[in-house]
C-alpha cells in the first residue's frame, strides 16, 4: 500500500464529491445517526464515530425491497438498478470485513454486483475500542484489512499531526488522480500495529465468546440451554435487521393486472416462525429455540467460516444494542459459559 500524510480528510471527501455521490454517517438533530449525501461544498468536520453506526453499509448493495422482474403478460423484463459512482466514507473495519462476506453471498446476484461496482470504500482505522465490541477477537478490526476498503484514513493519537491516507486498490489510485499528496514516513506500519495492540488491550480476552464459539462447534450447548434463550427471542428480526452480514430474504409476487406481475425481494429473517415451514406444513425450526440456535450457529459454525474465510459475525456488539430480550452476542454467550 502506498501512504500519503493528508492534512484535513475533508479535503479527500471534497475531492470525491466532484466525481461521486458521497455518503457519510451525519448526526440527524434527534440523536440518530444515518448514512446522509456530502456535497464538495460541505466543509463540516469529519469525525469518526466512537462506534459503528445503528446500520451499516448492508442496504447500500443489498436493498431491504428491490424489484427483480416483472412480467407484462407475455414477456419477462428484467429490472437491474440504475447507479451511479458513490462513495461511503468513513466505513469502520467490522463493516468492511461484513461487505467482503456479502460480496462472497452474492458474488453471481447482478443487482447487489451493479451496486458493489459502482461504489468506493473509504476505511477508517479505530483508535479505542467501542463498547461491547471484539473485533479483535473475530479478526475483523480494529485496523481495516488491506483488501476490504480502496482508501484508508489512519486518525493520530496526537491530534495535532496529519492524517495518514493509504491507497489500497487501483480504484483508490484513479479516485486521487487530481488530489496531490506528499508521500508519508514509513513508520505508519509500526503506528497501525501499536494501535491494534492498544484497541485489543481495551477489549480484553473476551473469554466468555472464545468459550461459546467453541461449545458451539463441539456440540457442546444442550436443548433445554436454547429453549430458554428462545423464551427470550420476541421474533421481532432487530438483531438481523442491523446485523452487516444477515442476508436472508423472501420472494413478493405483486399483481399490477389480471396477466402482470411483479417479483421483488425483501429482507427476511431467520427468527421468524415461518421461515423455514415447508409447503407440506413441516417446519425444521418450529420452536423459538431452535431458531435462535440456527442464526448463531450460522454466525459462528466452522462450516460457514471455512466458506467464507472469515465468522458470519464481525464482532461490531449491534445486536446487543437493539435486542429487547438481551440475548444479543454477549448476552448469549454469558448464558451458553455460565461461570
Amino acid at each position: 500500500m502506498q501512504a500519503y500524510s493528508l492534512d484535513q480528510p475533508e479535503r479527500l471527501r471534497a475531492h470525491l464529491a466532484l466525481q461521486h455521490r458521497v455518503y457519510e454517517v451525519r448526526g440527524d438533530g434527534q440523536g440518530g445517526q444515518h448514512w446522509q449525501v456530502v456535497s464538495a461544498k460541505d466543509f463540516a468536520p469529519f469525525e469518526p464515530l466512537a462506534e459503528p453506526p445503528p446500520f451499516s453499509a448492508k442496504s447500500f448493495f443489498f436493498a431491504e425491497r428491490e424489484l427483480l422482474f416483472r412480467f407484462d403478460g407475455g414477456q419477462f423484463y428484467s429490472a437491474l438498478p440504475a447507479v451511479v459512482p458513490q462513495v461511503l466514507f468513513g466505513l469502520h473495519a467490522c463493516d468492511l470485513k461484513a461487505v467482503v462476506y456479502q460480496d462472497r453471498f452474492f458474488a453471481e446476484d447482478p443487482h447487489y454486483q451493479a451496486r458493489r461496482r459502482a461504489t468506493l470504500l473509504v476505511g477508517v482505522d479505530c483508535l479505542h475500542s467501542c463498547v461491547g465490541g471484539f473485533c479483535s477477537i473475530v479478526g475483523s478490526g480494529p485496523t481495516v484489512g488491506e483488501h476490504t476498503a480502496d482508501l484508508i484514513l489512519l486518525p493520530r493519537q496526537d491530534a495535532a499531526a496529519d492524517w495518514l491516507l493509504l491507497v489500497a486498490s487501483e480504484a483508490g489510485h484513479a479516485a486521487l488522480r487530481g488530489l496531490r499528496l506528499p508521500a508519508a514516513g514509513n513508520d505508519w506500519q509500526t503506528e497501525r500495529r501499536a494501535n491494534e495492540v492498544c484497541v485489543a488491550a481495551e477489549q480484553g480476552p473476551q473469554q466468555e465468546i472464545v468459550d461459546g464459539i467453541v461449545s458451539l462447534n463441539a456440540g457442546r450447548i444442550d436443548a433445554d440451554t436454547w429453549e430458554a434463550l428462545g423464551l427470550r427471542c420476541l421474533g421481532c428480526s432487530g438483531c438481523t435487521t442491523v446485523c452487516p452480514t444477515c442476508s436472508c430474504y423472501a420472494p413478493l409476487e405483486r399483481l399490477n393486472a389480471p396477466d402482470a406481475m411483479q417479483h421483488e425481494r425483501v429482507w427476511d429473517s431467520c427468527l421468524y416462525q415461518g421461515f423455514q415451514q415447508e409447503a407440506s406444513g413441516h417446519n425444521p425450526s418450529a420452536t423459538a429455540g431452535q431458531r435462535v440456535q440456527r442464526f448463531w450457529s450460522h454466525k459462528f459454525g466452522d462450516g460457514f467460516k471455512a466458506q467464507f474465510e472469515a465468522y458470519g459475525c464481525v464482532g461490531c456488539g449491534r445486536c446487543d444494542r437493539v435486542c429487547p430480550g438481551g440475548i444479543g452476542v454477549h448476552g448469549v454467550m454469558q448464558r451458553v459459559n455460565p461461570r
